[in-house]
């Protein structure tokens, strides 16, 4: 083996529950690799780092790093056929993706564990010998200046961007990273280059000394390192050294500012930043982790609870940003009222008061136990996350240190988190400010995103008068956290059950129940369905139904944010029919915390200013629906077509300029007149605990005074349905973007196909399984359509559909659709001629996929609650697919794909949803003009529409089927 000397004895620190085993190796050529070998593995994965990024970038030749991220994924000599490696991976279960920061690229995938030697060769050969054809070039630098086009009006990139831009101009930091066809094609020829001889120049910094490597198989670590022996030792080494800052992007030109922009979306953010010594440096000592948790906090006396209760903020989020170990950024960050101000002096307050209270050893070691338990405790991810989220720390890290990183900081030094904090003065501070109120007093623009901002000089003594303004008495630090687990005992299974069965059934309620039986863990999970058939009659009901979620969890927030900190995780959120309440965490407390939910729900009560706040936040969340991407916008069309009791967001927003806290008073005790629990409960927890827990939700619910919850009658029990559309039909609707200047269309065409049907669903899920990756392949990679671009599976309420999407600045969606419709006219000759082989290999792969074991209770527990929530209750639902896709004969699929999906099929069902920008306002005008040719229907009418068609049967009632009798 070509391990280096020592590099099998590595002592690695781990979880305690982490069954694994790990190795580090290192290539004659440099390459640092970590084997990881899981014998109960059902994917394989691999992370490749390579520590060149787009700091790297020439002059001149902004996303060149970026570029090459992309063109990597084109061919090798090794494998010349263009896209063999997405193919190979999108064929046997797998997925990939890369992406490049401002010093590294990073490429990952992960596949079924028997395709793994193959698909890991073809991964090999990116940094081997990939052949960069000049054909290829041209076509990928249209799919990055697609993908820069998609982010131009994102207000999380153009602030980044303002950020960089307003730093020193000799540092890599204030570059354009994402490249365009600006930068990487008109720019460069006029200047003579030739952009494939720089790709190719720029591709020698890819040296094997600078790589590092994560693999994760299933076989031993004798034969993972065998196979990374084999693979990746052609990789060069040219003894290329890292890139390293010069040295911080921010001189003293750049700090006491206040920088005022204008935001595509509504809604006014306030970040404040600092630059900083990169805690990576003490990572031990974790000064920012200490900083972050105090300045961060949301319970009482913290900054956010103050500035909530006066109704000026919404969040607040306090942390280190860094992408580098040279320099680093601690920033707070928050979603401001209309009537937010003076919160610039709060937080200096409160910076203060840290500074003469002193460091805490008590809360330092808090911060302590609650790491250790959360990483001893770490629930098992997928190999692709867990490769993606340990490389890195290869490049920070000592190797016994990789599998924990910065996780476990247990060096209690005060002096350097005072150090830090010394750093968070007036004197270094910037100010970002994004509101529509600077419309028209805007002075500059930031050259890439056309971001228009000013700039005004903040000196300490403006900063002090800020102080001045903010009274202190209300500022304090946490309190001793309550809800750090003690308890981590097991509790004894006697019942083997499977599936989960009814515990307990009432007029009320019903519990299902399910005890772990595959995870030893000290944890649980507990959903609680409210089925409140009132919340969705109307777009005043819906309205109403999410303003009185969003104030529970506003209410609860104080509370419960310690048990979010302690590893106790809640959710409350609307449903198509009522709301729900999950919870998820360590056993040990949780009753503490679904008391306190419970309570807070059985006793709701209206505050008007809290109620002025959220209304006013929600009115622009509404509002920001007309930016959103057009691809997004679509979706939402075709959800509206589809579903009963679907409203369009114009509706709501006139039904939520109306609503007043009074008025919603008035709506909730006849919402909640008309309840139902539907209660799942799984994880370490005994049957007789569950029912107890149950029956104190009813209690709690119904039996408190002055609750206004009620029964429900059996006749009540409705859920959302969807519109049958009609064969051998194309309906299409067509209107213009609601933000003109995004210069993005998109079409989303949609086929329906079958209610829940295990024969229907397996077939249906080979076909996507087989067409996916050739319909991404030919409309965006040879035509160039657009960078967004894909066809998948969609399910509404149990109906299941095909749908191809495609975001496009190039082309119309008519043009788009038209494309798509050509496509499915080609594909229709590869399925006929489908080999016996190739079939073979997609049921196979299909297979794997869906004997893909949970690897934590959260994956379980969603997967039967998914069958609960439906109301199927197909728990053997992957058994029984399997068996019938082992029996599947090709003709049988065949016949299926001539049936549903080819395009003159007798019963195919196509919605196309096509949103226009203002780039193609001449083509909506004509489309708008033209004649429909024959079986198509226009929608012009969705409500009219939708009263006109049939409705699917609900899935909730029937035989086996959950039903309230």
């Amino acid at each position: 083996m070509a391990a280096a000397a020592g590099s099998r004895d590595v002592e690695f620190i781990r979880a305690r529950s982490d069954k694994r085993q790990y190795r580090r190796v290192v290539l004659p050529n440099a390459l640092e690799i970590l084997l990881i070998s899981d014998p109960d593995t059902d994917k394989a994965a691999a992370c490749m780092e390579v520590e060149v990024g787009s700091f790297s970038d020439p002059e001149g030749l902004e996303g060149l790093a970026h570029f090459l991220e992309h063109m990597l994924f084109y061919a090798s000599e090794k494998y010349p056929g263009e896209h063999e490696y997405t193919k190979y991976i999108t064929e046997h279960g797998g997925s990939y993706n890369a992406y490049t920061s401002s010093e590294t690229t990073n490429f990952y995938f992960d596949v079924n564990v028997d395709n793994f030697e193959e698909a890991l060769d073809r991964f090999a050969q990116f940094f081997i010998r990939p052949l960069m054809s000049q054909d290829a070039v041209l076509r990928e630098i249209k799919a990055v200046d697609s993908e820069h086009k998609k982010n131009l009006l994102s207000d999380g990139w153009r602030m980044y961007q303002l950020q960089k831009h307003l730093a020193s101009k000799d540092h890599p930091y204030h570059k354009f990273s994402t490249g365009s066809w600006e930068t990487l094609e008109t720019k460069p020829k006029e200047r003579g280059l030739d952009i494939r001889h720089e790709l190719l120049k720029f591709y020698e910094n890819y040296s094997a000394n600078l790589m590092h490597l994560v693999v994760y198989g299933k076989e031993s670590l004798d034969c993972i390192q065998g196979l990374v022996d084999r693979l990746f030792s052609d990789i060069k080494n040219t003894d290329r050294i890292s890139f390293k800052c010069p040295s911080h992007p921010l001189s003293e030109e750049h700090l006491q500012l206040l920088v005022k922009a204008l935001p595509i979306e509504e809604g006014d953010y306030l970040r404040l930043i600092w630059p900083i010594i990169p805690s990576i440096q003490f990572y031990k000592e974790g000064p920012c982790h200490y900083l972050s948790h105090l300045i961060g906090h949301e319970g009482e006396g913290s900054i956010f609870h103050i500035i909530k209760e006066l109704g000026w903020a919404m969040n607040l989020m306090a942390g280190e940003s860094t992408n580098s170990t040279e320099y680093s950024f601690f920033s707070v960050s928050m979603r401001l009222t209309d009537a937010g101000h003076d919160i610039v002096g709060w937080i200096f307050k409160y910076l203060f008061l840290l500074k003469e209270d002193g460091v805490h050893e008590w809360i330092f070691n808090e911060l302590v136990a609650i790491n250790e338990t959360e990483f001893h405790y770490q629930d098992k991810i997928d190999p692709i996350s867990y490769v993606t989220g340990t490389v890195s720390s290869m490049r920070l890290f000592p190797p016994e240190e990789w599998l924990v990183g910065s996780a476990l900081p247990s060096k209690y030094v005060p002096q350097r988190i005072m150090m830090i904090l010394d750093q968070l003065s007036p004197e270094r501070v910037r100010i970002f400010w994004e509101s529509k109120k600077f419309e028209g007093c805007t002075t500059s623009a930031e050259p890439w995103y056309n971001t228009s901002y000013s700039v005004e000089n903040v000196t300490p003594s403006v900063i002090q008068q800020w102080i001045q303004k903010a009274p202190t008495e209300k500022l304090h630090l946490p309190e001793p956290n309550m809800f750090i687990p003690k308890d981590f005992a097991l509790k004894e299974v006697t019942e083997k059950v499977t599936f989960p069965k009814v515990l307990r059934k009432t007029p009320l309620s019903r519990l299902w129940y399910k005890p772990d039986l595959l995870f030893s863990t000290p944890k649980v999970h507990i959903i609680i369905d409210f089925h409140c058939p009132l919340s969705s009659h109307s777009p005043e009901a819906y309205v109403s139904t999410d303003l009185f979620v969003d104030l529970l969890v506003d209410y609860l927030n104080a509370y419960a944010y310690d048990a979010q900190i302690a590893g106790l995780y809640y959710s409350i959120y609307l449903t198509s029919d009522g709301f729900q309440v999950s919870l998820g965490g360590y056993n040990d407390k949780m009753r503490v915390l679904l008391n306190a939910i419970l309570k807070q729900i059985a006793n709701f009560e209206v505050k008007p200013n809290r109620f002025s706040a959220l209304k006013e936040t929600t009115v622009k969340d509404y509002q920001n629906f007309n930016f959103r991407q057009p691809h997004s916008q679509a979706s939402f069309y075709v959800s509206l077509i589809l579903e009963d009791k679907k409203w369009p967001v114009a509706e709501k927003l006139e039904a939520l300029a109306k609503l007043e806290s009074d008025s919603l008073a008035k709506f909730l005790p006849n919402l909640l007149s008309k309840t139902f629990l539907e209660c799942y409960i799984q994880g370490n927890i005994e049957p007789s605990e569950a029912k107890s827990i149950a029956q104190e939700i009813e209690d709690t619910i119904f039996n408190t005074p002055n609750t206004m919850f009620k029964s429900m009658s059996p006749s009540q029990y409705l859920t959302k349905r969807v519109i049958m559309l009609e064969n051998e039909l194309k309906c299409h609707y067509q209107i213009e973007g609601l933000n003109q200047k995004n210069e993005n269309s998109s079409v989303i065409q949609y086929i329906q196909v079958h209610q829940d049907d295990a024969s229907s669903n397996i077939k249906l899920q080979l076909f996507s399984l087989i067409a996916s990756q050739p319909a991404f392949n030919q409309l965006r990679t040879v035509e160039q359509l657009g960078y967004i671009t894909s066809l998948s599976l969609r399910s509404d309420y149990g109906v299941w559909a095909l749908q191809v999407l495609i975001q496009s600045t190039v082309k119309d969606p008519s043009y788009l659709d038209a494309r798509i419709d050509e496509f499915f006219k080609m594909f229709e000759s590869k399925i006929h001629e489908l080999s016996d082989k190739d079939f073979k290999r997609n049921v196979k792969s299909l297979i794997d996929s869906k004997l893909e074991k949970f690897k934590n209770l959260w994956e379980e527990s969603h997967f039967y609650w998914g069958e609960i929530d439906a109301g199927i209750l197909k728990f053997d639902r992957v058994e029984s697919e399997v068996a019938l896709l082992r029996e599947l004969k090709k003709e049988e699929f065949i016949a299926f794909f001539d049936q549903y999906i080819k395009l003159d099929a007798p019963q195919r069902r196509t919605l196309s949803v096509q949103v226009f920008s203002g780039n193609h306002s001449a083509e909506f005008k004509k489309a708008a003009a033209e004649a429909d040719p024959p079986k198509t229907y226009r929608i012009t009418d969705i409500f009219g529409f939708k009263r006109s068609r049939p409705l699917y049967s609900s899935l909730k009632g029937g035989p086996g089927r959950i039903t309230m009798d």
